[in-house]
């Protein structure tokens, strides 16, 4: 059975993984980033979220908020 793509979306943005966390971002369209964006911004405030999700999305904020590490 395949993988629902939103799924896969939000394994990926919730990963902790910096690299796989941008380039998840970075297919998205303009209107879907600022919808992530947006939820990503729910999940690690508002009550009702699982301490791991808030975790993961905290971190998935932090990876798309500072800027880009040139590769070595």
């Amino acid at each position: 059975m395949d993988r629902d793509p939103l799924e896969i979306l939000w394994d990926s943005l919730l990963s902790r993984n910096e690299k796989q966390i941008r380039a998840a971002y970075e297919r998205l369209d303009p209107a879907s980033r600022n919808e992530v964006m947006q939820h990503l911004l729910r999940m690690s405030t508002e009550e009702g979220w699982h301490p791991e999700q808030r975790k993961s999305a905290q971190s998935a904020l932090l990876a798309l908020s500072s800027p880009t590490k040139p590769e070595k």
